[in-house]
């Protein structure tokens, strides 16, 4: 009797709540972290005297750890399912947050940071992928970039929200303990009673189909070799590498210029609120371009989606070498959108790259190794520029080197042909 309820057809497909589940926990890595890290800048040099290298190193601390830690993330996902490892993650990164509060020294510093770094792994990327990737077929880019529109809608709503009041009103301290308590408020419910890891868990197939429909479509469908492509045959694959050189590449301008975009505009004389709203732009760009490269990704081969969202990135790196103190408003606005638009494009199409290059059945661990890269790419930008900025006390030459590096990642990117196994 039960068996005969849960197979019963729903009015509303549960994918669809997967996607909103994804939306949240993207929501929170993207916005309590990423976008935020770089609005506390200011305040932590003010009460502690730390350089700008050294608070960055912070930011390169988290992104390290969850770089290395995403293939494990991954490897617990496909083996316990996205619920168990969302939830534990979602604890360890909340208790991140709250040791923050407690800081005096650069090491509590950074161990707060590689614990909330250990944590938000297992909450974002690598489990949100996963679950949708096997959720849908049909539109499966749509679907990703539908669930990453929460990581622009998290920089949208946080930045100008922690920047313009939680900081200036509560303090640094406060407003890291109300991200630790949102972390555990949003991201353990929506593990527990939402998400699910496959269709088949509940008795359900991807894309909402009925049984006989599914039978019907995998009739049809020619079996593919790569559905059952391990992680050792993916190594030995030179598309496993020339991904992964494109995104380190790319992911080092990114979090380079996005993550001292704030005090660089600050340094430039516009006010923290003023730099907060064009933070909070990248990430109305970002989610707008989630769902875009998402659509693309169905209707084009994903190298080339993740092709223009470099250009993008290089277009708007080119920008803000421009902006200076007489510079007009819209020019950073400009910037920002089309810095969002292209940042929008890397999780759909990195988990297209990897569902249609490699396939489902080892996902996890091979996207984890996917993301362990871009992570690490994204940890080296923000310290490199921070460090040039010391030395150099201008941004210039860095923003100049990450320019010189989108030259080499779209190249790279274009390179990838589909591996092909007898």
């Amino acid at each position: 009797m039960e068996k005969t309820r849960v197979l019963k057809k729903a009015k509303i497909f549960y994918g669809y709540w997967i996607l909103v589940a994804g939306f949240f926990c993207l929501f929170i890595e993207s916005g309590f972290v990423y976008y935020a890290f770089s609005l506390f800048v200011k305040s932590l040099q003010t009460d502690f005297r730390w350089g700008r290298g050294e608070i960055m190193l912070g930011l390169t601390v988290y992104l390290i750890v969850g770089g290395v830690t995403s293939p494990f993330a991954g490897k617990l996902v496909d083996r316990y399912g996205v619920s168990k490892v969302i939830s534990i993650s979602a604890f360890i990164a909340g208790l991140g947050f709250i040791l923050l509060t407690q800081i005096h020294n650069l090491w509590l510093f950074y161990g707060s940071y590689a614990i909330i770094g250990l944590g938000m792994t297992g909450i974002s990327h690598v489990p949100v992928s996963a679950a949708v990737s096997n959720w849908f077929k049909k539109r499966r880019g749509t679907a990703v970039g539908i669930a990453s529109i929460g990581i622009g809608v998290g920089g949208f709503v946080v930045a100008p929200v922690v920047g313009g009041y939680l900081i200036p009103n509560l303090g640094w301290r406060a407003s890291y303990f109300i991200l630790g308590l949102f972390t555990w408020a949003i991201a353990i419910p929506l593990a527990l009673l939402v998400m699910k890891t496959k269709p088949a868990d509940m008795g359900l197939y991807p894309d909402g189909v009925e049984a006989a429909e599914k039978e019907v479509v995998e009739t049809k469908a020619a079996p593919s070799v790569s559905d059952r492509l391990s992680l050792g045959k993916a190594i030995a694959t030179s598309v496993f590498w020339l991904i992964g050189i494109s995104y380190f590449l790319g992911m080092v301008s990114q979090s380079g210029v996005v993550q001292n975009q704030v005090p660089f505009l600050e340094d430039t004389g516009y006010l923290v609120a003023m730099a907060a709203g064009a933070l909070g732009a990248v990430g109305l760009g970002s989610a707008i371009g989630k769902f875009f490269f998402g659509w693309l990704c169905d209707r084009i081969q994903p190298k080339y989606a993740w092709c223009t969202g470099l250009v993008f990135q290089a277009v708007a790196t080119i920008i803000i070498l421009f902006i200076g103190p007489a510079s007009p408003l819209a020019l950073i606005w400009l910037y920002a959108l089309i810095m969002g638009l292209g940042i929008g494009s890397w999780l759909p199409t990195l988990s297209m790259l990897t569902s249609t290059n490699f396939g489902l059945a080892s996902y996890g661990v091979i996207f984890g190794i996917m993301n362990a890269t871009q992570r690490i790419g994204t940890a080296i930008g923000p310290i490199v520029a921070g460090y040039m900025y010391d030395a150099m006390n201008t941004y210039r030459w860095a923003f100049i080197i990450f320019l010189g590096l989108y030259l080499i990642a779209i190249p790279a990117i274009l390179m990838v042909r589909r591996p092909k196994f007898s």
